[in-house]
């Protein structure tokens, strides 16, 4: 019999099952498009009656002895006098969190925000207060299993002052995630139900991507290896600190408080090289005080240049802390990846994924777990699943990454009204006489046969995710309760580079399978840097140029890119911070990363297909990066950086979006009043003559 373990993250009883089966409470889908048309047509501000500007929709319980007295719901043109729904400037999209203790929700938002294109699918941003405003706005969140789209009004509730009462943006005249929080709320039932909750139920409602969960105190070697994948790839990543009865510990750390992993460094100091990471806090404010804080000696063991370029010294919540302190003071580092090849490194990029609904129904299939069940595993549901050999595999096909994820939904509107049970599962690889039956296994196969996972362990979560290394072979999941006779529905997800997944006992319900496509463009070029890194860890220029001017740039086939010397030179000072004359592969890796970006916007602004950009489409490619430049300082730049007639090349554009990125960085961090910065004369021959 398999070791079973129960893991309880908070004192709540377990329950012994329900008289009568709840049903998960599907939420309400409404148009938002004839919604909106609707208004436009009538000449009305849209207000939503299926969640009202009401009490009832802030909740019932503790949240409401927060409340000010003379709480109002106002729309954002009664709060500001030229509100914007969303800013294109990543700076500007940080928000804070208000009354709901929602930190959770907050430091998975937070690092939504460094992906545009999965913060896109979240928030639409076709929607503004200007054009077609009609007090409707949408969001859309992967709800088990399938994407939904919640409508909401724009009645925020606010104070007397006329402040929002929960997240706000630093920015106070930006209200898209005062929205996505009420749409959240909404979808869950009340704002009081976002009190509770994990990092990374938040980061798979926004993503449907698969979760990993490392234990810090027991990280693996590699941690940073997987930190620096997960950074340069499509990954959100939370972490959370210990509990511990004073709210803010000397340290300036927050107990049992959820943070956003912003970023990662390798930093050169005087003593050698330090892996740092840069920490979130949603609250907006109180920070790390320890080694690498904003005020910390250890900034002056590295050069002017590294120093100006990360070191902040702002109380925005955000701060930098050692891989070592990481480790010691968070408890564990939850990672959203879109596809699971994070942790597998396998080869390709193309996963398969399947879905299957299934529920534990009293007296039927909730046969508990086999610690509990007497006799009665058997009757939880079954699923056969076949782990298939993949022919394209350069790896060894003797074992194929798995990734199982078991979520349980929950059976009211409101996600904290009920206790989650304690859920897991176990998996078996079955022999020749059962591989081709649908029949379910009998009672006796689990008294003769081990599980492939035998140190099950049983959690009170929405979601229990494990990664297997398998051999291509027949296996048999069996989800189950702790106890028997719990009733609930469930998803079963299962992610591999190809299988075949169904229900076992004649049941013939639908699986959901599709393939999906590991967006991360580094698996195009991983291969070849790591190798040439391998012979050369740092690069010159004429290196530098070597690998640019030979990559097979997609996009690009109608005409040959040609980095010059000068060019790369140009990039090389300008990324080079520990001013050694050469880029390190994590340097290398930032700029790539800026390159696809550049080369993405550089094709949709230049209209004419001709390679270079003229002022009109250069002003209009800035402002797609999000950067806001006058019209003097662009043109200034097109002088510097254009040919005779003004036109842009796309190598051009790269090292003068380059300077504008890093100038602009530099003076966030320096400014303290944002209108000037102090430089020493170091500082300043540093920045101006070495870039």
């Amino acid at each position: 019999m398999p070791f079973l373990l129960c893991l309880k993250k908070k004192k709540s009883p377990v329950p012994l099952g329900r008289s009568i089966f709840q049903k998960h409470t599907t939420p309400i889908q409404q148009n938002y498009q004839a919604l909106l048309e609707s208004c436009l047509k009538n000449k009305c501000l849209f207000t939503d009656d299926t969640f009202p500007a009401h009490i009832s929709s802030i909740g019932t319980g503790a949240l409401l002895k927060k409340l000010p007295r003379n709480l109002q719901w106002k729309r954002p043109h009664a709060l500001h006098k030229s509100p914007v729904f969303y800013a294109a400037n990543r700076k500007q999209l940080d928000l804070c969190q208000g009354l709901v203790e929602n930190c959770w929700f907050l430091a998975a938002l937070g690092a939504l925000t460094f992906h545009q294109d999965i913060l896109a699918a979240v928030v639409p941003q076709n929607q503004s207060f200007e054009r077609k405003y009609a007090g409707i706005f949408h969001f859309r969140f992967w709800h088990f299993g399938e994407w939904i789209d919640v409508v909401v009004d724009d009645r925020l509730p606010v104070n007397e002052a006329g402040e929002l009462l929960f997240v706000s943006s630093v920015y106070k005249n930006v209200f898209w995630g005062a929205l996505l929080e009420k749409a959240y709320a909404k979808l869950y039932g009340s704002y009081e139900d976002l009190q509770i909750g994990q990092v990374s139920e938040a980061l798979v409602d926004f993503t449907g991507g698969v979760n990993t969960r490392i234990k810090l105190a027991e990280a693996p070697p590699d941690l940073w290896d997987i930190l620096t994948r997960a950074t340069y790839s499509t990954s959100l990543m939370g972490c959370q600190t210990h509990l511990g009865t004073t709210k803010v510990l000397k340290n300036g750390l927050v107990a049992g408080h959820a943070y956003t992993v912003t970023g990662i460094r390798k930093v050169t100091c005087q003593y050698g090289p330090e892996n740092l990471l840069r920490l979130r806090n949603p609250w907006g404010k109180i920070e790390w005080k320890g080694d690498w804080s904003d005020s910390s000696y250890k900034w002056e063991l590295l050069s002017p240049k590294e120093k100006i370029l990360l070191r902040k010294k702002q109380d925005d919540g955000e701060f930098w802390m050692s891989l070592q302190d990481f480790k010691i003071h968070f408890v564990d580092l939850v990672i959203c990846k879109l596809t699971p090849d994070l942790m597998s490194q396998e080869d390709g990029k193309k996963w398969m994924y399947s879905l299957k609904s299934g529920r534990w129904v009293k007296g039927s299939t909730a046969g508990g777990s086999l610690g509990f069940s007497k006799g009665n595993f058997w009757m939880n549901p079954q699923y056969w699943l076949n782990v298939l050999p993949v022919e394209d595999s350069k790896k060894s096909p003797s074992t194929c990454s798995v990734v199982i994820s078991l979520m349980q939904k929950y059976s009211t509107k409101h996600r904290n009204r009920a206790p989650h049970l304690f859920i897991g599962f176990l998996l078996y690889k079955v022999g020749l006489q059962y591989q081709e039956s649908n029949r379910k296994l009998p009672p006796g196969f689990f008294t003769r046969h081990q599980p492939v996972n035998k140190h099950q362990v049983f959690l009170d979560e929405r979601e229990v995710t494990y990664d297997f290394h398998l051999e291509p072979c027949v296996y048999v999941i069996v989800p189950s309760t702790l106890k028997p006779q719990q009733e609930s529905e469930f998803i079963l997800r299962v992610f591999s580079r190809k299988h075949i997944l169904r229900e076992m006992g004649g049941n013939t319900s639908f699986t959901l399978s599709k393939e999906i496509v590991d967006r991360y463009e580094g698996k195009i070029w991983e291969d070849f840097f790591t190798k040439y890194f391998e012979q050369n860890p740092e690069i010159n220029a004429v290196q530098l140029q070597r690998i640019l001017n030979n990559i097979s740039w997609r996009n690009f086939q109608s005409f040959r890119l040609n980095f010059s010397l000068d060019s790369c030179q140009g990039i090389l000072a300008l990324l080079d911070l520990n001013a050694t004359g050469t880029l390190s592969i994590q340097e290398f890796r930032v700029l790539w990363k800026r390159l696809l970006f550049y080369l993405e916007v550089f094709q949709k602004r230049d209209t004419s297909r001709s390679g270079k950009l003229d002022l009109v489409e250069l002003h209009a490619a800035v402002q797609e990066t999000g950067i806001s430049l006058s019209n003097e300082v662009c043109n200034l730049m097109a002088i510097r950086y254009g040919d005779p007639d003004l036109q842009i090349s796309f190598e051009s554009f790269v090292c003068f979006m380059l300077r504008v990125e890093i100038m602009g960085e530099a003076f966030r961090n320096l400014t303290q009043d944002g209108k000037g910065i102090y430089l020493r004369e170091s500082e300043w021959m540093m920045m101006t003559l070495y870039s």
